[in-house]
C-alpha cells in the first residue's frame, strides 16, 4: 500500500518505521527537515518537507495515488484540515487523524474520519486502520475503541451457533445477511454458508476475532 504520514514526531516517526517494516510504501511530510533524523536506518521512504495543508507539498507525496494518509502533527486544527483535504480532494480510501482534545472527536466522526488519541496504543490502532483487512471496518466507534466489521462466515464456523463466537464484552454479533435478508441473530442462530455477519467488537480484540475465524 501506499501511505502518508503527516508529522514526524514520535508517533509519526514509529508510524514510518512500523509501514516500512511490513513492506507498505510510505512517504512522510513534516516541515521540519531535522525531523527525519529519528527514522530508522532501514526507512527507504519518500521524506518531504513542508506543511500537511499545502497542496503542492501533498503531491510531491503522491496523494493522488495513496491508498491511505495518517495527520499525526501536534495540531488538531491542522489534523482535521488535512483529514478533509485527503478525503474530500483526493478521495484517499483510508485516513485517520491524531486528536488531543476529546472534545472535538464528534467533528472527526462526521467527517467519516477515524481518530486516535494515545501514542501508547496509537501505532499499531493507526496501522490496523489503515492497512487491508480480512476485518475491514465499516464504522468506527467513540474515539476508536470499538468497530463493526463485516466479514463472511469461514467454513470452520458453518453450523456453530452465534454463541460459539460471542466473548462478552469483546465479541458480538449484531446481524447476518443471509441470501439477500439481514436479521438481528440470537445467541442460537447457526451459521450457514455464505452468511455475511456484522461483529461489534473492541478494537483491542480484533487478533482475537482473527484466531476464532481462523484468519491469518
Amino acid at each position: 500500500m501506499k501511505i502518508i504520514i503527516i508529522g514526524c514526531g514520535r508517533l509519526g516517526g514509529a508510524l514510518c518505521d512500523t509501514l516500512s517494516q511490513q513492506g507498505h510504501e510510505v512517504s512522510v511530510i513534516d516541515r521540519d527537515p531535522y525531523a527525519f533524523e529519528r527514522l530508522e536506518h532501514f526507512f527507504q521512504g519518500n521524506k518531504v518537507v513542508g506543511g500537511g495543508i499545502d497542496r503542492e507539498v501533498l503531491l510531491k507525496a503522491c496523494i493522488e495515488s495513496a491508498d491511505g494518509l495518517a495527520a499525526v502533527t501536534s495540531s488538531d486544527e491542522i489534523n482535521i484540515v488535512a483529514a478533509r483535504i485527503a478525503r474530500q480532494l483526493f478521495r484517499v480510501p483510508r485516513v485517520v487523524a491524531r486528536l488531543y482534545e476529546p472534545r472535538k472527536a464528534d467533528i472527526y466522526r462526521r467527517l467519516g474520519v477515524a481518530t486516535i488519541s494515545h501514542v501508547t496504543w496509537g501505532v499499531s490502532r493507526v496501522v490496523e486502520l489503515l492497512c487491508y483487512s480480512h476485518l475491514d471496518a465499516i464504522k468506527t466507534l467513540g474515539s476508536g475503541e470499538v468497530d463493526i466489521v463485516e466479514v463472511e462466515v469461514p467454513h470452520l464456523l458453518v453450523g456453530h451457533k452465534v454463541n460459539d463466537l460471542t466473548v462478552l464484552g469483546e465479541i458480538h454479533v449484531v446481524a447476518v445477511t443471509r441470501q439477500g435478508r439481514t436479521f438481528l441473530p440470537t445467541l442460537g442462530t447457526e451459521f450457514r454458508e455464505h452468511d455475511q455477519m456484522h461483529v461489534a467488537l473492541l478494537a483491542a480484540s480484533a487478533q482475537r476475532l482473527k484466531n476464532i475465524l481462523g484468519i491469518h
